[in-house]
Order: C-alpha cells, then structure tokens, then sequence
C-alpha cells in the first residue's frame, strides 16, 4: 500500500449525471450496482444535493429523502456525501438558522455523512449556521472555497480563507472550481500553501470543461491534496469531473496509489454505460470549451447566454455580452460566477447589451446583490453603479440571515393543517420548494389528480454553473 494514498469521492451518483443530464439519474439505475460500488473502497459518494432535491420531485417522480435512506441502506460501508448552499440550502434564497438546522439534521439522520457546504461569494457568516449544526448532529463538514480568478482572488485570499474555515470548525477545506479555471500549476500551488497553513485534509473539486481536469488533479497530488472528486468514465470528462480509471491507474505504483481496484472499476463502469445511453447526453456537453479561460464565464452559463439572445433575436450581440460579463463582475466587486452570482451578472450584462445603455434597466437581483441582500462582496463595488440601483437605500453589513425571522414552526403549522406534510422531511420539502413539492406531495399520497410530475425526457444540459433558463426576475432555476 502506498505511504499516502490518495483517496477519491466519486460523483457518479450526483454531480456527474448532473452536469452532463440534467441530474436524470433515476433511483431505479443506481440500486442494482450499490453493492459493487459499496466494495470499493471510495473516501466517499457524493450521491445527494445539488440539483438532485429539486429534479427528484419536479422530473423524477421520486421523494429525495426516500432516495436518500435507499441509498444509506445499500451503502453500508461507504462514507454519503451532499451538496448545501450554506444559508440557502439547496433553495434559492436564505433560510431562517431554525430551518437550517432542521435539514442539517435531517440529512443527517436519513444517511448522510459529510456535508459539502459553499457560499456563492465566499462570505464565511454564510456558512457558519450549517457548519455549526452539520457538527451537532454527528456529520462532518467539509467547507468549500468557491474558486475563481480575479484581482482580489489571489493565492493569499484563499489560504486566509481556508485558514477561517479551519477556525470555523470545518473538518476538511475543499477547493471547489466550479469553472474549471484552476490550471495545473495554479493548483500545485495552492494545495502546497494550503497543506503548509491548514491542518485539517484538503479536498480538490474540479471539471473538465477546459480540458486541464485531469492535469490539475495530478498537479494536486504531486502537492500532497488528501482527496480528489472523479467520476466513472460513462458520465466523465466535458463538463462533469476527471475520469475514475485513468487517476487510479496513473497513480498505481506510485508513492499515491489510491488502492482502488480498477476491475470493479471497470465493471461499475460497464453498468453505467448502460444508463448513460438511456439518459442520452448531449454530445455538447463532452467537449472541451477553452472560452471558459478567456471569459470565466461557465460552460452552461455560455449555452444560456446564447439561447437568451436567441430568444431576443439579437444574436449578432452574444461576443458584445461576453465581453460585458467581466465589466459587470467588476462594477459588482468581482463575485465569483456560480449561483445564483452567475444568472445574475450574465443576466445584468445582457440588459446592458441590449437596452443600449449600461444599468439602463436593472433587474431585481443585481439590486439585492449590491445592496448586500446575499452578503459580503468579495472587492471593490463600483458606488455610482450601486447608487444607480438602489438609490439612498441602506447597505445591508450583517449576516443577512441576522434579518430573518424563525420560520420552522410556522411552516409546521401551515403545512400539516393542510394536510401535506406527514413528516418533518416533507415540510423541509415544502419549504424549500413550496410548488414543486405540494404537487409532488400530492401526487405520492395517492391524489391521481394532481398533475404528475413531467417525465424525465431528454434534458437540456444542466451543470454545477448554469440555471436550466436564464432570466431577469426570476431566479428560481438555478442548479448548482
């Protein structure tokens, strides 16, 4: 056995069918392989979160929490990983800390064991809640670095980041390049910095939208990184993470070998073939898009972009709008682009293009991002554009979820008077997804009438960065 073994968290069950399939995935093409994927030997599955919560009810016809206790009792021995928005849970705005810790606990009693938690802006106040109560009730929490390129995000402004983390109580630091963006030599870097400065393990997310996945995985184990996500080969590569296989085997005999078998590897793999040609991914999402480096705009951020000026028949504008991005990102103190800050500020550039004149028109979440509505932006706002938007209105300094009342037992009362909820795992549904749920809800307690949820038909491509439509009010599409 090797001295350090690289181990591996794969994201066959979450965040690969998610960025390459719209997170399709049904429950029923994972439980005939849990018990070879239970063999293996992974540091952990990521199998739950993300987009997966909100597509189980909406497309899948599926109850997450169900999902989740199916997966816990065909895992038994391997270590259950989720996806958290810190403060926005896996909705769209933030929660109450009284609902927070209920879906902390929750999660955690149906299955799971380590709780990634990230904040769009990286604002530490908006994760400390979850990472408080993931430790209460037995979980690890592994907090995440949103990585991103600017010139406020230097090497130094992520290792005195880490470092907070670590004070903070998190259990492991994950850097997590949502984008791709971190190169190979970057991560070398970062990682030997980061081992230098942080005591607990550090975990490297990464894609392989720009094609450098692999290459930055390496670079990171050369620098010593205790975990690295992959995905099996039939859902890897393009938009989705670095291949299984191939990081086990060229680390086999190494000082890293990760001990991992590549014969049941290969034969999880030849199972998820199989569903890969069901879900029918978009050959798009397979290539390599060095756009990505040039703009820092996520992939799906770039197809969203593009099916917006379609729809505005304004076509001709899109390398106007690609440019405008990093000038809007700018004027907003550089926010990293994942969601909900992507839609926003892609959404922003593209009034700016459109109406002719810049801020002309402002939608309703550039206004909440600068007023401080999602928390501490990470630079420099620009005050004239900011005045625009939200005229002698005060900016908001605290936790933003210092401003919010105690929700839980008003949700309680409300849901089970009206005879959804039958558990606290069903208003925590209702909460974060009142419509979606109630039909959903509606639909397994035996009310044909209610609508059933769409089908799962071929999706339009739905990854970590990109909400399933770009739009100016509404953000509610969001995927991370």
């Amino acid at each position: 056995m090797a001295k350090n073994p690289l181990k591996i968290t794969d994201t066959i069950l979450r965040d690969a069918h998610q960025s390459q399939a719209a997170t399709r995935m049904k429950l029923e093409d994972m439980v005939p392989v849990l018990p070879l994927l239970d063999s293996i030997g992974y540091w952990s599955l990521e199998c739950w979160g993300g987009a997966t919560f909100d597509v189980c009810m909406r497309f899948l016809n599926e109850d997450p929490w169900e999902r989740l206790r199916t997966l816990k009792k065909g895992l038994p021995n391997t270590k259950l990983q989720m996806l958290l928005r810190g403060q926005n849970l896996l909705g769209y705005r933030h929660y109450a800390d009284d609902v927070v810790e209920a879906f902390c606990k929750k999660s955690i009693e149906n299955g799971i064991d380590i709780v990634r938690i990230f904040d769009a802006l990286n604002d530490p106040r908006n994760v400390e809640a979850a990472v408080k109560y993931v430790k209460e009730y037995g979980g690890m929490a592994e907090v995440a670095i949103s990585y991103t390129k600017s010139p406020v995000h230097d090497e130094d402004y992520f290792v005195k980041l880490a470092m907070q983390l670590e004070k903070m109580g998190a259990d492991t630091v994950c850097i997590q390049d949502m984008a791709n963006l971190l190169l190979p030599y970057d991560a070398y870097s970062l990682v030997k910095k980061l081992k230098e400065n942080v005591g607990v393990p550090i975990h490297l997310h990464t894609h392989n939208t720009t094609g450098t996945g692999d290459m930055t995985n390496l670079m990171a184990a050369q620098a010593g990184v205790d975990i690295v996500d992959c995905a099996l080969s039939p859902l890897a590569n393009g938009t989705s993470q670095p291949a299984t296989e191939s990081m086990v085997a060229t680390l086999q005999g190494t000082s890293r070998d990760s001990g991992l078998d590549l014969t049941k590897l290969s034969e999880a793999a030849a199972h998820f073939r199989a569903v890969a040609e069901k879900l029918d991914v978009n050959p798009k999402v397979l290539k390599v898009d060095t756009n990505t480096l040039l703009y820092q705009v996520p992939g799906g951020m770039l197809s969203n972009l593009i099916s917006q000026l379609k729809q505005a028949n304004a076509e001709d504008k899109y390398y106007d709008v690609l440019a405008e991005v990093p000038r809007v990102r700018e004027d907003f103190g550089f926010p990293p682009l994942v969601t909900p800050t992507s839609q926003i500020v892609g959404s922003q550039a593209v009034l700016n293009v459109l109406s002719g004149e810049r801020y002309k028109m402002i939608t309703k979440e550039s206004k909440g991002l600068l007023r401080g509505e999602y928390g501490q932006l990470p630079g420099k706002v620009n005050e004239e554009v900011r005045k625009k938007a939200i005229g002698d209105a005060e900016v908001i300094t605290c936790r933003p979820a210092d401003l919010l009342e105690p929700e839980m037992e008003k949700l309680r009362a409300e849901y089970t008077e009206k005879g959804l909820a039958h558990s606290e795992e069903d208003v925590l549904s209702l909460a974060l997804f009142p419509q979606v749920a109630e039909k959903f809800l509606q639909w397994r307690d035996g009310d044909h009438s209610a609508e059933k949820p769409a089908p799962a038909a071929a999706p339009a491509k739905a990854d970590d960065n990109a909400p399933r439509t770009l739009v100016v009010e509404d953000l509610t599409g969001g995927n991370f």
